[in-house]
C-alpha cells in the first residue's frame, strides 16, 4: 500500500488519476499514460487541458535511468512515492517532466515527451506558436508552454498542486500506439521504451518509413 499523501484525493473526480495507478513498473504506465490528460493550472493563468501522446520509460537497472547510479539531490523526487513528479533541468535550461511509478525507493519513472494542447498559453511569443500543433512537441517544449520546472519537482499530481492526470477519455486501440526505442540518449538506446500515438501531430520525432 502506498503511505497516505497529505492531501487527499477529491471524491467526486472519478477522471482523476491516483498514485495507485502510478504503482506499477514504468514500462507498464508509460503506455498506458497515451491518451491520457495532463492538466495544468497555469500560475494566475488560465486552465490547460493537454492529452500525452509521447513518453518514455525509466526502470531500475536501465543505464540511461537517472536512478541507475543511486540516489542523489537532483534525483531524490525519482525514489519517492508513486503519482508523483520527477522534475529535472538539462543544459542548463530546458526542464523535463516525469511520472514517479513504482514503490518507495525503486527509482523509476516516466517521461512526457509530448503532448497536444487543447489551447495555447497566453505567455508564449508569436513564433513559438506559430505552429500550435508543435508548442509542446518535446519535453523541454512541453515545460515552457505549461510553466514547469524544479520548483514542481517531488509534487503529488493533484488539483491541489495546479498539476494533475486523468484517465483516457476514449478508448486507444494498440494499433494506434507506435513503440519504439528511445531518443536523446547514448545508453540502453536499443531498448524498445518509448510509445506515442501514432496520429499525433504533437509527437516531438516520429519513425522514419524506410525505403
Amino acid at each position: 500500500m502506498i503511505p497516505p499523501d497529505p492531501i487527499s484525493p477529491d471524491p467526486i473526480s472519478p477522471d482523476l488519476i491516483l498514485p495507485d495507478w502510478c504503482d506499477r513498473p514504468s514500462i507498464t504506465v508509460a503506455p498506458d499514460l497515451i491518451g491520457c490528460k495532463l492538466v495544468r493550472q497555469l500560475p494566475g493563468g488560465p486552465l490547460i487541458r493537454s492529452t500525452i501522446v509521447e513518453t518514455e520509460a525509466y526502470a531500475p537497472g536501465d543505464p540511461a535511468c537517472h536512478a541507475y547510479t543511486g540516489k542523489s539531490k537532483r534525483n531524490a523526487a525519482m525514489f519517492g512515492p508513486p503519482g508523483h513528479s520527477y522534475v529535472y533541468l538539462i543544459y542548463g535550461m530546458y526542464h523535463c517532466l516525469n511520472v514517479v511509478t513504482e514503490s518507495v525507493n525503486t527509482g523509476s519513472a516516466v517521461l512526457i515527451r509530448g503532448l497536444e494542447l487543447e489551447s495555447i498559453p497566453p505567455h508564449l511569443s508569436a513564433k513559438q506558436t506559430a505552429k500550435p500543433h508543435r508548442i509542446a512537441a518535446g519535453p523541454g517544449k512541453l515545460c515552457r508552454a505549461l510553466e514547469i520546472d524544479r520548483g514542481l519537482d517531488g509534487v503529488l499530481y493533484h488539483p491541489a498542486q495546479g498539476i494533475w492526470l486523468e484517465y483516457r477519455p476514449k478508448v486507444v486501440k494498440a494499433k494506434d500506439i507506435v513503440q519504439t526505442t528511445r531518443i536523446g540518449i547514448t545508453k540502453a538506446a536499443d531498448r524498445p521504451w518509448r510509445w506515442y500515438l501514432k496520429e499525433s501531430r504533437s509527437v516531438s520525432k516520429k519513425l522514419t518509413a524506410k525505403r
